[in-house]
This record gives C-alpha cells, sequence and structure tokens, in this order.
C-alpha cells in the first residue's frame, strides 16, 4: 500500500511508523488514521518490534480540527468508534512490542495513541496535553482507559480538567511513560531500545503483554494461574533453551521468535 500520510520503514526486525504531516503537527485526519491503521496492523505481521514516532517537531497534535468543512457538525461517536477504536485496538492487541518514541508535543487524541503502546519514550522537550477541555470535550481515544492506570486517579483528573502540558520529565515521574530522555540522545536512544526488543525473545514478550494486562480483571488465584499457563508456554519454545543454553555458555542469546 502506498501511504501518503506516513512513512514506514523496517530494518532488522523493527518496522518503523513516522507521521508525516508536519506542517499541522502531524494532526490526524480520516486518511492519518486509516493509513495507520493498515500500517500497524501489516508491520505487527512481519516485524519484532512497531515503533511509532513523528515527523518535525511534534509527535501529534490531535485531531486536525481543519479535517472538514466544519468541525462542530461532526459525529464524534461515529469517528471514535468507526475510524479510532480499531486503530487503539491494534496498537494495543499488536502481537510484538510496540514503543511511542515521542520526538515532541503530543496533545489530545495523539498524546492518547502514544499512551497505548507497550512502552513510551519521550524526548526531554516533549510534553503531553490532555487538550480536550479546552474546546468542550473529555479525553478520548483511550485517554480515560489509560490515563488512571498509568498516573493514578488525582493526576488523570488533574490532567483532564486543567487540561495544562505535562512535561517528558514529569510524565516519567508520575509513571505515565516509561523514560524521558535529552533531546540529543533521543533519536539513537529509543533505535537502540527498539533493536533490543527485535532481538529478543518475541513470544515471552507476548506472553508478558498479556500477563500484565490480565491483572487488572483477574484475582490473585486467576493471575497465578495464567502465569503458569503462559510460563509453561514459554518454556516449550526454542528461545528459553537458547536462553538457558546461553546463559550456561556465557555468551550472549540468539533468539528466533518462536
Amino acid at each position: 500500500m502506498h501511504y501518503e500520510t506516513i512513512e514506514v520503514t523496517n530494518a532488522d526486525g523493527a518496522a518503523t511508523i513516522r507521521l508525516n504531516r508536519p506542517d499541522v503537527m502531524n494532526a490526524l485526519n480520516t486518511q492519518m488514521r486509516a493509513e495507520l491503521l493498515h500500517a500497524v496492523k501489516e508491520s505487527g505481521k512481519s516485524a519484532r518490534v512497531v515503533v511509532l514516532t513523528g515527523k518535525g517537531r511534534a509527535f501529534c497534535s490531535g485531531q486536525d480540527l481543519g479535517d472538514r468543512a466544519n468541525a462542530a457538525q461532526v459525529d464524534l461517536e461515529r469517528t471514535l468508534r468507526d475510524e479510532y477504536e480499531p486503530l487503539l485496538r491494534a496498537i494495543y492487541d499488536c502481537p510484538v512490542p510496540t514503543i511511542s518514541a515521542v520526538n515532541g508535543a503530543a496533545a489530545g487524541a495523539g498524546a492518547n495513541i502514544a499512551l497505548a503502546a507497550d512502552v513510551v519514550i519521550a524526548s526531554e522537550s516533549a510534553k503531553f496535553l490532555q487538550a480536550f477541555a479546552r474546546i468542550g470535550l473529555i479525553p478520548d481515544a483511550g485517554g480515560t482507559y489509560w490515563l488512571p492506570r498509568q498516573m493514578g486517579f488525582a493526576k488523570a483528573m488533574g490532567a483532564a480538567l486543567f487540561a495544562e502540558p505535562i512535561t517528558a520529565r514529569q510524565a516519567e515521574a508520575w509513571g505515565m511513560i516509561w523514560e524521558a530522555i535529552p533531546d540529543a540522545e533521543f533519536e539513537a536512544h529509543w533505535q537502540a531500545r527498539a533493536a533490543a526488543l527485535a532481538h529478543g525473545p518475541t513470544v515471552a514478550y507476548a506472553s508478558a503483554k498479556q500477563a500484565i494486562r490480565g491483572t487488572y480483571g483477574n484475582s490473585l488465584d486467576e493471575q497465578l494461574e495464567l502465569e503458569a499457563k503462559l510460563q509453561g508456554q514459554c518454556g516449550k519454545t526454542r528461545d528459553f533453551k537458547e536462553g538457558v543454553t546461553a546463559f550456561l555458555d556465557k555468551r550472549a542469546p540468539s533468539y528466533e521468535g518462536r
């Protein structure tokens, strides 16, 4: 598929999907959402890690309010159900690890799409903004799900009501993201992180995602049962055998992802 609003590159098991509407700070329109959905699904089939990042000075400024002739007439419920929800599910359900490399401003739906990834790495100058209240809306694109889970109830409520920017360092300290990296080191850092995951035990990563997410709805007994089941499956993989052999041989493992 030919993409017009994003760029997709593949190298050594890592697929990088770069939002490419820098003139509007990578604002999301219908075409971009469709292209992102396709790219995430296809990359999840062929790559061993998928990275989302932005081109230019922003990661994503959220919904493109200039996408329609009259933004106030947009059916927001339909747009969320038909266009945003499939994209969020594709990122969340991706069978391989996902990284959001937040290179700049991440606002509104753009911030929450970033938070849908397994790991969020931000440049030190990046900011996260739940801008919805500024135009009479509530956080969407999964914001009401990710925020309280990742930064706690009090911080999530403040972010939604006050709509104030959250710096990358604040986001890191609050547990909203994994890490904030100095701008000069950012690109090389997330690429190294992606490479590490691309060369890691893919089945174990997928199982870890399933187990950690399962804890929110499970009792202790249910979670222990899930752990045991998934660990049993991991223990039958070539990756586990290779990991043990490499440890005993005192060398780096060479994982195949099976």
